[in-house]
């Protein structure tokens, strides 16, 4: 996978309000606290959106071949229809292999 750290982002246990949404952790304090607007994704959350990016590029994995030789490919004349059909098979199987594999 491009473009992704392989290290696993560092987690924390908090307290978490069940009226307000409060986020509490505890921390031993040294006398010098200042509090400061923070952003947390809940775990299960970053989960499903790394599966989503992970099935996005299986996805782009085995459709980006043939999409490259459609792009690519330029048909000698009185052949397009071959060609075409052949891109059509190639498409066809990556997609029952991503099928297959969800």
């Amino acid at each position: 996978m491009t473009g992704k750290s392989e290290t696993a982002p560092q987690t924390f246990e908090a307290w978490q309000c069940i009226g307000c949404g409060r986020i509490e952790g505890p921390q031993p304090c040294i006398g010098i606290c200042q509090d400061r607007k923070v952003q947390f994704v809940i775990a299960a959350e970053h989960e499903a959106a790394l599966a989503r990016l992970a099935d996005a590029e299986r996805a782009n994995a085995a459709l980006g071949g043939p999409v490259r030789r459609l792009a690519r490919t330029r048909p000698r004349d009185g052949e397009w229809e071959r060609s075409y059909r052949a891109l059509q098979d190639e498409a066809r199987r990556a997609l029952a292999e991503l099928r297959a594999g969800a």
